[in-house]
């Protein structure tokens, strides 16, 4: 168990098995010392644990929960992404939260705090990350929110860099 699992376990938090794409696009892409990881909605147990559009019919408090789950998904499909060695990663870079909410909802980056939070609980210092927090009229599946993250990876024993960053 790698050290962001045993601090996410420390708050109760047991990552999941990296979700399936719902459509067709890879969940994540390895480039150079990169890994992205496609835009992770709150699914728990294959079932979308919140939808709705904040401002209407979802509140502030759950849009955070489903941004924790979005963020807990994101770093389940950067353990599929490095074969199971969250140790590889350095940093996380960037977030980016889509947060499905009305036109005079204003609070996006209180939504996207809650993943950040993730980040920084898992990683620690490395988990301090630039970001952005962006409002949207819908999103897949009706979920309230989205997370795609940016991690800087390190390499794995006898793997070439290849001119990576």
């Amino acid at each position: 168990m790698s050290e962001a699992e045993k601090r996410l376990a420390a708050l109760g938090i047991t990552l999941p098995e990296a979700a399936a794409p719902v459509a067709d696009y890879r969940p994540y892409a390895l480039a150079g010392g990169l890994l992205f990881v496609s835009g992770q909605i709150p699914l728990r147990n294959g079932a979308l644990a919140f939808a709705g559009q904040l401002g209407r019919d979802c509140s502030l408090e759950e849009a955070q929960e489903a941004a924790r789950i979005c963020a807990i998904n994101c770093i389940a499909q950067a353990r599929a992404a490095l074969d199971g060695d969250l140790e590889r990663v350095r940093q996380v870079v960037k977030l980016t939260g889509f947060v499905n909410a009305t036109a005079d909802f204003t609070d996006h980056p209180k939504v996207v705090d809650a993943a950040s939070a993730v980040m920084a609980a898992a990683f620690g210092e490395a988990g301090r990350h630039a970001r952005a927090a962006v409002g949207c009229s819908s999103l897949p599946l009706g979920a309230p929110v989205e997370v795609e993250a940016v991690f800087l990876v390190g390499q794995q024993p006898g793997e070439s860099d290849h001119g990576g960053i």
